[in-house]
């Protein structure tokens, strides 16, 4: 999963990472209408369910590159995911929601689409300095420190040479949703 970062370092590439058939059709729909260079995806062959997302989606609302999928008043946590992780995020934000925390969900299936976007926008789904951003991404976490800043908690992958089963790399790897919710939870308790 390391290729993440070296596509995303490629000038004027838009990398998608789509978390469900909607994401994956904007993208195409997207690359076949409005963008006027190169784009790649990373499809998982994972089965994945169609995220639920608020009354309110539209679905060219996956060309800001992010979106809120959950929403809350004053968020004490933003999660961002990618890809099949934003399945997880989903999932842990769920639980943490559960538990009383207020938790907006983030899928970010292009982060370089919503890196273009106007600063007020950007600053209203991710605020800078906000202490309590997650991202989580199947690749390496150094990167993500752009949106999370100093004091966020980047959950990935900082190695090379694994492989077997999605599950089986997932839980090895410290990606199911209950790990990731346990370090949320531990970090944000700090």
């Amino acid at each position: 999963m390391e290729h993440h970062w070296a596509l995303r370092n490629i000038p004027d590439l838009l990398y998608f990472r789509p978390a469900d058939g909607v994401e994956v059709a904007m993208a195409w729909a997207f690359a076949l209408q409005v963008a006027d260079g190169p784009v790649a995806f990373a499809l998982t062959r994972q089965n994945l369910p169609e995220l639920a997302r608020p009354t309110a989606f539209e679905p060219q609302d996956v060309w800001n590159g992010g979106y809120a999928l959950v929403e809350a008043e004053d968020p004490e946590l933003i999660l961002v995911g990618t890809g099949s992780e934003t399945h997880v995020c989903l999932e842990a934000g769920r639980t943490l929601a559960a538990e009383g925390r207020r938790v907006r969900v983030v899928s970010m299936p292009c982060l370089e689409l919503f890196l273009l976007q106007p600063e007020e926008y950007q600053e209203s789904l991710l605020p800078s300095g906000h202490p309590g951003i997650v991202t989580v991404e199947a690749g390496i976490t150094a990167p993500w420190r752009a949106l999370s800043g100093r004091r966020g908690l980047n959950i990935g992958i900082d190695r090379f040479g694994a492989s077997a089963p999605a599950s089986v790399l997932a839980e090895q790897l410290g990606l199911t949703v209950a790990q990731v919710t346990a370090r949320i939870r531990a970090w944000s308790d700090a």
